[in-house]
């Protein structure tokens, strides 16, 4: 205000009111601690229903003959079936009582659709919210590259799960009422149930097969063979592939996972069947005997099984060696990432395919169906790879120290426990304690995968603030 000044007539005067600085001395609050990855959530979650199902088994109430079972084989056989292996040190139909059977086929269907699709599931239920820390967990697990339309999905693979599950129970049902027309319908709709699930999740667990005989004697019955065998390729395939194919209906449509994911799967198949009926054809203790059409199907069931089911129709302990090697290569390799089979996946190996194409035609950017592959997924696939070799190579030498079977048997067990497959040539009944532990261990870190075990139990991780200068290194 000048001096001098005086008010005019119909001059307003605007007085505001003085504002005293106050100083407000603040307490520094705790730091919240980060939450726990989704991996880690992934890795103790399956490792707390194990040691549930492992209590369950080990009562009296589980076994047929009403006694306790030894920790260590109800601690395998749960390991085993949450793992969706197949691999069984007890025969599951006769060891087993109905309420065992009962607690592993339970364990199998948590396995297949997953912890976090199965917690999920049960936050639905009871009406909570899905937190966004929830949805980036389920992203993660399940490997969905966004978030919208996480908890759509979810609804979609439960009821995908159960329709498909429910048509192969009641088409085994109608078969196996023709064949067991003298047991009880009960009994029969159960041994329907249970090999539908067991079958669509990749388990590989029978309950006719008497002495760890599995289906070998259903060498002649395309019925039970192909609806087993498709409901393995179904469950296979995984659940966004078959969103994605009903869906869209035109591979064209299709995204590059998804074109991935039928491609090696179809190229897989249609090769390890001519493999193996032409390594088996002769063969009087698997192929040799049987006619040429039934020689075709269980050559393609056993083409089948390694991605990654477990059952089996002829005796693997009697096919030829090399036919052992071929079926050891399509155990590692195994389903599709985020299906209920294991292995590295068809999609980390069509990765692999593409970098060598890439290689061998002098290109600097691997590609696919006419799309670049990321870099970052190169060197996870390179990552995941080199990782199941080295579990694989180090259990293998832990094997030939403790166990007594010879090397490819000891290699075969191995990739079949890595792999989730649950094929065997007969050595798993036999082994030690020790070799029981370290293949529990290996079918636990097939399930929840390389990456994601050694992701659970790393620092947190640290960007790169800067990059070293090139140079060039000489290969091969």
């Amino acid at each position: 205000m000048q001096a001098g000044w005086r008010p005019r007539p119909g001059d307003r005067v605007l007085r505001r009111a003085l504002v005293i600085p106050q100083r407000i001395s603040v307490l520094p609050g705790r730091i919240p601690k980060p939450s726990q990855s989704p991996w880690s959530i992934l890795v103790y979650g399956f490792a707390g229903i194990i040691a549930v199902g492992a209590v369950l088994l080990t009562l009296p109430i589980s076994s047929a003959g009403g006694g306790f079972t030894s920790p260590v084989d109800a601690l395998f056989t749960a390991t085993s079936a949450i793992c969706v292996t197949g691999l069984v040190v007890l025969d599951t139909g006769t060891y087993w009582s109905g309420f065992g059977q009962a607690v592993i086929l339970v364990l199998i269907q948590l396995g297949g659709l997953g912890y976090m699709t199965m917690s999920t599931l049960i936050l639905l239920v009871i009406g909570r919210r899905i937190t966004l820390q929830e949805r980036l967990r389920i992203k993660e697990t399940m490997g969905v590259p966004a978030l919208g339309g996480l908890v759509r999905l979810i609804r979609t693979i439960f009821l995908i799960t159960i329709a498909i599950e429910a048509v192969g129970a009641i088409l085994l049902f109608l078969r196996f009422a023709q064949i067991y027309r003298l047991q009880s319908v009960w009994t029969t709709i159960w041994q329907a149930v249970f090999h539908s699930v067991s079958a669509f999740n990749n388990a590989g667990f029978d309950i006719v097969g008497p002495n760890f005989r599995s289906l070998a004697h259903f060498q002649r019955d395309p019925w039970i063979l192909l609806v087993i065998a498709g409901l393995i390729i179904l469950g296979g395939l995984s659940f966004v592939v078959m969103v994605d194919v009903a869906r869209n209906r035109r591979f064209s449509r299709l995204s590059v996972n998804s074109k991935i994911v039928l491609a090696m799967t179809g190229l897989l198949l249609g090769l390890g069947t001519i493999a193996i009926l032409v390594t088996e054809y002769g063969n009087l203790q698997s192929l040799g005997p049987l006619p040429f059409p039934y020689k075709v199907l269980n050559a393609f069931f056993t083409a089948v099984t390694p991605r990654t089911a477990g059952f089996t129709t002829l005796d693997l302990g009697r096919i030829a060696d090399y036919t052992l090697v071929l079926v050891i290569a399509l155990m590692f390799i195994g389903g599709a990432s985020g299906s209920t089979a294991g292995g590295i996946k068809v999609n980390t190996f069509g990765v692999l395919v593409a970098v060598i194409l890439a290689a061998v035609k002098g290109r600097q950017y691997p590609e696919m169906f006419r799309k670049e592959v990321p870099q970052q997924l190169v060197h996870q696939a390179l990552a995941v790879v080199f990782l199941a070799f080295a579990l694989v190579f180090a259990v293998v030498f832990v094997l030939t120290l403790t166990e007594s079977a010879s090397f490819l048997r000891l290699v075969f067990e191995t990739v079949s426990a890595f792999g989730t497959v649950g094929l065997s040539t007969g050595i798993t009944p036999e082994l030690s304690t020790i070799g029981k532990l370290v293949i529990m261990f290996v079918m636990f870190v097939g399930r929840v995968g390389p990456l994601s075990l050694g992701l659970a139990f790393a620092a947190r991780r640290q960007p790169a603030r800067y990059r070293y200068a090139q140079e060039s290194v000489q290969i091969g």
